[in-house]
């Protein structure tokens, strides 16, 4: 089994204007191969932990499967780096609504996710869930105590999915994507439902990230950054409450605040 982070490598650090021979440690970097039905799907760059859970939350986003019913196997090499699934209706993939491509760890690019298989996966949140500021604040602040391998390489992107009390699960990884897609998958092997959960993110809330979150089907997206434009009209338009710069005891509701009270 793989770790999240590699060993230690011998660096030279600058500080205080001298050069110091040291060590540290570093995110580890995966790429891992799908073969769905033998048919090549995608490469996915990733951490290489919760590896099975990546794979299900990433199907179920992409609308492969729905349920891990809709799966009939799923083989997993990660020696090798190769993860061969097999659904249980042996209907081949539509190509036209699917393109085989790398699913890069890189920040930006958000058009590399623009298929007509977000359209079709996206959801317009239904919740009446409603969490109050202390929770914002505290569900953050729990976020940043849990990521400890963040701590020792600051290469790590992690998530949180919480019932805005006590349910609380932490996934971490290189992709910002692949974070929210352990969750997913995750919820999907445990048949735990989704609709009235929030989502605790680290990182940018892009539009890549807004869709991904709606296609989970969480109504409350919490991000300790900032979002962009994109990603706040998509916000509106699915109904979801995107809430940025949770830092200290302070952030910003930037669409649907009826969900979040005093």
């Amino acid at each position: 089994m793989k770790e999240e982070i590699a060993g230690q490598h011998p660096i030279i650090k600058y500080h205080n204007q001298n050069f110091t021979e040291c060590f540290d440690r570093m995110a580890t970097e995966f790429p891992l191969t799908l073969y769905v039905n033998r048919q090549e799907f995608a490469t996915i760059v990733c951490s290489p932990t919760h590896l099975e859970e990546l794979v299900l939350g990433f199907l179920a986003s992409e609308g492969v499967i729905r349920r891990r019913a809709d799966l009939e196997a799923v083989h997993l090499d990660d020696s090798k780096g190769f993860c061969h699934i097999t659904l249980a209706q042996q209907t081949p993939l539509d190509n036209s609504h699917y393109s085989k491509r790398m699913i890069s760890s890189c920040c930006g690019k958000s058009r590399e996710f623009y298929f007509v298989s977000d359209a079709a996966t996206s959801k317009v949140s239904m919740t009446n869930k409603t969490i109050t500021a202390g929770d914002v604040i505290r569900l953050m602040a729990q976020l940043q105590d849990s990521s400890t391998n963040f701590k020792q390489t600051g290469g790590l992107h992690n998530a949180a999915i919480s019932d805005g009390e006590a349910f609380y699960l932490h996934r971490s990884d290189i992709g910002r994507h692949n974070a929210l897609d352990k969750l997913y998958g995750y919820c999907i092997n445990e048949q735990i439902a989704i609709r009235d959960k929030v989502l605790i993110f680290s990182g940018r809330i892009s539009s890549e990230i807004l869709i991904k979150a709606s296609k989970i089907g969480v109504g409350i997206l919490l991000s300790k950054s900032a979002p962009t434009d994109l990603a706040i009209k998509l916000a509106h338009d699915l109904n979801m409450t995107a809430v940025g710069f949770i830092r200290n005891d302070s952030f910003n509701i930037y669409s649907h605040p009826e969900r979040i009270i005093q």
